[in-house]
């Protein structure tokens, strides 16, 4: 059987908030294999980890990302909606804080490309470039709701995996991944059909479905020899995993 790998969605994004250093801190004392994470621009032109275009549901600020500088994003309090029960500030991440900190560990790193909403001129470039000066090739994979983008990072970047995301089922989706050069596609979790997995597997490309949370769905991936999945729970999963091998 194929060892399936736990990638941390946002990192342990269930019990810590996500896009956070101590959402993927936890998720890789939870024994993770790899961290899920979303990156924009801010004003000024730098990365910064962050899903959502607008601030308001983690940090319970007005706004976009695109409207304020790296400074005054890092300002604000990315634990918005676990005041309750963390006493300690999460502040937005840039992305070079994310990626010094990784290479320090095993993890592997699914970068998000979130440029869906708002183009962000040159960010593929600026993600590129970092991953290089930080020698980090071997370690990440570049996704995207944005084909363009992984068009893009193949021509420029072909030794940097790529994976478009699906938010639906296509037809023999290994198909199209080759036909843009990308080694693997990540699906909404439902459109993540066994016979899928299996041809996807059988031509060489991988299978990450996403944001699978479902104690049953887990089992029925992994059990599929899914290359990995994408989960908000990352100690349930790795428990799920270890008690099928």
């Amino acid at each position: 059987m194929v060892l399936t790998w736990i990638f941390a969605h946002r990192g342990f994004s269930l019990a810590y908030p996500e896009n956070t250093m101590k959402a993927f801190i936890e998720a890789e004392r939870a024994g993770a294999d790899g961290i899920e994470l979303d990156v924009q621009m801010s004003k000024d032109g730098q990365l910064v980890v962050i899903h959502d275009e607008k601030l308001d549901r983690t940090t319970g600020e007005k706004g976009f990302v695109k409207d304020l500088s790296a400074s005054e994003l890092m300002r604000l309090d990315a634990r918005y909606k676990f005041k309750q029960t963390l006493v300690k500030k999460e502040p937005v991440p840039l992305l070079r804080d994310v990626m010094e900190w990784l290479s320090n560990t095993s993890l592997q790193c699914n970068i998000e490309l979130k440029n869906g909403t708002f183009p962000y001129h040159g960010m593929e470039d600026k993600v590129i470039d970092l991953i290089r000066e930080l020698k980090l090739e071997e370690k990440i994979i570049l996704s995207s709701f944005n084909h363009y983008s992984i068009v893009h990072v193949n021509r420029h970047a072909p030794d940097i995996e790529t994976a478009p995301i699906l938010a639906e089922g296509i037809y023999m989706p290994w198909v199209y991944a080759k036909s843009i050069l990308a080694s693997g596609f990540h699906p909404h979790y439902r459109y993540a059909h066994d016979e899928i997995i299996k041809k996807s597997c059988q031509h060489h490309i991988a299978v990450r479905p996403y944001t699978v949370n479902n104690e049953s769905e887990i089992q029925r991936l992994i059990k599929a020899n899914c290359s990995a999945i994408i989960t908000d729970d990352p100690a349930k999963a790795k428990r799920i995993n270890d008690d099928i091998h």
